[in-house]
C-alpha cells in the first residue's frame, strides 16, 4: 500500500484555502488526516469537501503534532509565528505568503521550473506570486531554447488577487452601479489606503504599495522572484502591475528580448512542448487565450505569440492563467507531490 500523509491547511477558510482542499482531493493526493486550520474567530466553522465535513480547528503550535505536510495560506505574519512551529515538529510547511520567499536557503519554487530547489528545504518551501508563477512556467522553455537578455512585463490581475471581500466589493459596486446608485469603495488598491477607488468598470494601476521609486511591492516580488526562480540573478526585468474588474484570472502582457534568433513559430512550438502550458494563438480564428479559458484550470495558457520589431531577436506574449489554482493552490500541493515522489 502505498504511503499516506497527514495534511493541515492553515487558513483553510479563505480563499486560496478552500481552493488546496478542493485541489488536494481533485488530485488524489495521499491523505490519511486532513486538519483543517484557521483563526480563533472561523474555529468550529465547518467544510464540506469531498463528501464529508470537516471541523476547522483553531490554530496553536500544537496543530501541527504527526503532521506531515502543511499548507500555510493565511498571510505573512501567521507564517512568520506558526512555520518555525510546525518545522519544529517534524512538518514540511509549503507557504503561499511572501514570508520567506526572497530569504536565503529557503527555496522558491514552480515544479516545471526548478523543481530540483524543492529537496533543498530546511523544512520550509516558498510558493511564490501568482503572477510570478505564470510568468516563468512560459519564459523558462525560451531561456532554454534562446536565453533571455530582458523582460517587460505588464499584469492585468483579477481582483480575486485581493480577497473574497474585494470580490464580494466588485459585485456590489457592479450592481450599484448599473442601479444608479452610489458605489462602495473600501478595498482597492487595498483596505486602509489614503484613496480607495472603484474598481467596477475601471482599472487601478496599483497592485500593494508604492515604495520610494515609484514601484509597487507586488512589481518588485515578480522582478525578485522571477531572477530567483529562473536562478538568473542579474536577469533585467521591470513589470508595471494593475488590477482589473476580472474574477478569476491573471493576464500579463510579457515582451521578450532573447540571447538568440528565435521567430514567432519556433517559440510556439518550444512554448507547446513545454509541461504545464497550453498554446492557445491562431489570429486568423480569432483564437487568444482570456481569463474565462483559464477559470478553474491548471494549465498557464499561451497566445498572441508575435515578433517585436522594434529590437533584435523580440518576442511578444499575452500569458493567462487561474491565479488561485497554479497562481495558488496547485503550485503548492504539485511541489508537496515533487517530494512524496
Amino acid at each position: 500500500m502505498s504511503k499516506k500523509y497527514n495534511v493541515a491547511v492553515v487558513g483553510a477558510t479563505g480563499m486560496v484555502g478552500r481552493k488546496m482542499i478542493e485541489v488536494l482531493l481533485e488530485r488524489s493526493f495521499p491523505i490519511n488526516e486532513l486538519k483543517l486550520l484557521a483563526s480563533h474567530r472561523s474555529a468550529n466553522s465547518r467544510i464540506e469537501a469531498g463528501g464529508k465535513t470537516y471541523i476547522v480547528e483553531e490554530l496553536v503550535p500544537e496543530s501541527f503534532t504527526g503532521i506531515d505536510y502543511a499548507f500555510f495560506s493565511a498571510g505573512g505574519d501567521i507564517s512568520k509565528q506558526f512555520a518555525p512551529e510546525a518545522v519544529k515538529r517534524g512538518t514540511i510547511v509549503i507557504d503561499n505568503s511572501n514570508a520567506f520567499r526572497m530569504d536565503e536557503g529557503i527555496p522558491l519554487v514552480v515544479p516545471e521550473v526548478n523543481p530540483e530547489e524543492a529537496f533543498k528545504h530546511k523544512g520550509i518551501i516558498s510558493n511564490p506570486n501568482c503572477s510570478t508563477i505564470q510568468m516563468v512556467v512560459a519564459l523558462q522553455p525560451l531561456q532554454k531554447a534562446a536565453g533571455i537578455k530582458r523582460v517587460v512585463a505588464a499584469t492585468y490581475q483579477a481582483v480575486s488577487g485581493a480577497g473574497k471581500a474585494a470580490v464580494d466589493e466588485l459585485h456590489e459596486q457592479t450592481r450599484a452601479y448599473l442601479d444608479g446608485k452610489p458605489v462602495p469603495a473600501e478595498r482597492i488598491p487595498h483596505k486602509g489606503a489614503l484613496h480607495n477607488y472603484q474598481l467596477a468598470f475601471n482599472c487601478v494601476p496599483q497592485i500593494d504599495v508604492f515604495v520610494e521609486d515609484g514601484y509597487s511591492k507586488e512589481e518588485i516580488k515578480m522582478i525578485n522572484e522571477t531572477r530567483k526562480i529562473m536562478g538568473l540573478p542579474g536577469l533585467p526585468v521591470t513589470t508595471t502591475t494593475v488590477r482589473l474588474p476580472v474574477v478569476t484570472g491573471h493576464s500579463i502582457a510579457v515582451n521578450i528580448e532573447l540571447d538568440k534568433p528565435l521567430d514567432a513559430d519556433q517559440a510556439r512550438r518550444v512554448l507547446s512542448d513545454a509541461p504545464g502550458i497550453v498554446v492557445i494563438d491562431n489570429p486568423a480564428e480569432l483564437a487568444y487565450p482570456m481569463p474565462l479559458d483559464a477559470a478553474d484550470d491548471d494549465a498557464v495558457f499561451v497566445g498572441r505569440i508575435r515578433p517585436d520589431h522594434s529590437v533584435e531577436n523580440g518576442l511578444n506574449l499575452w500569458v493567462v492563467s487561474d491565479n488561485i489554482r497554479k497562481g495558488a493552490a496547485t503550485n503548492s500541493i504539485q511541489i508537496a507531490e515533487l517530494l512524496i515522489k
